[in-house]
């Protein structure tokens, strides 16, 4: 196992839900943690969260510009692992319905995004370092109707990382993807019926809860110290998609 202390960990969407989650383990572990995301004051808020001092840094950037994205990669430097948990609330439109200017958002920030940081990451990531990306139950539980579209980008993930695991071996490449998780995106998507859909599912689910980011962070830390694990998609989601 590569130990992750002292390492240094670039986390894009780290500044709330599971990204600050993972951000809390990577602390937790003695390493160094760059933070990036869009908004300046979230940053902020991260940084203090965590309250590590130097070993916590935050970058203000948008990942679906490819200017900012090589930005960060030149400011960050020489780095051992790259966690993406970047995300934004998916279409839900029936097909019929679909508002095409919606799906090319989503796509552009989920799937475009993932690869404008692998494009440039590669250029100060360490060799037999790691890249982890992040899909999510979506891919085997679609919503219907509606579900077309995260359905598809959620699942082109794992041939993304099996493709990029051979191109850049021995650097590794794996997806984690979680089940429901009670983050700031739910809030977004559903507002004040949040605890009404997760009083509904907890009990359906075989680990009877709904995660919170600290459940799955460990997923990420496993794949970041694991050195012969790659090309994988681990899946976290307490049973969901066994339902």
């Amino acid at each position: 196992m590569a130990m992750l202390k002292d390492g240094k960990v670039v986390i894009v969407g780290g500044s709330s839900g599971i990204g600050l989650g993972v951000a809390q383990a990577v602390v937790a572990a003695d390493a160094h943690v760059v933070i990036v995301g869009r908004s300046a004051a979230k940053l902020e808020l991260a940084q203090r969260t965590l309250d590590a001092g130097s070993r916590v840094s935050v970058i203000a950037a948008d990942m679906t510009n490819e200017q900012d994205v090589a930005r960060t990669f030149s400011d960050v430097g020489s780095f051992d692992h790259l966690v993406s948990t970047a995300g934004t609330p998916p279409p839900g439109y029936p097909i019929g319905d679909t508002d095409m200017e919606v799906v090319r958002g989503f796509v552009d920030n989920k799937l475009v995004g993932a690869v404008l940081l692998a494009k440039h990451a590669v250029r100060t990531l360490k060799v037999g370092g790691s890249m982890t990306f992040t899909s999510g139950i979506n891919k085997d539980r679609p919503p219907v109707p509606g579900g077309a579209v995260v359905s598809a980008v959620a699942g082109s993930f794992s041939y993304f990382a099996r493709a990029l695991a051979l191109e850049l071996a021995p650097t590794r490449v794996n997806i984690v993807s979680p089940g429901w998780v009670d983050t700031p995106m739910w809030d977004e998507l559903v507002g004040e019926a949040k605890s009404a859909f997760f009083a509904e599912m907890a009990p359906r689910l075989p680990a009877r809860k709904i995660a919170t980011p600290a459940d799955v962070a460990p997923a990420y830390i496993y794949l970041i110290e694991s050195e012969f694990t790659t090309g994988e998609t681990i899946h976290i989601d307490g049973g969901h998609n066994l339902i």
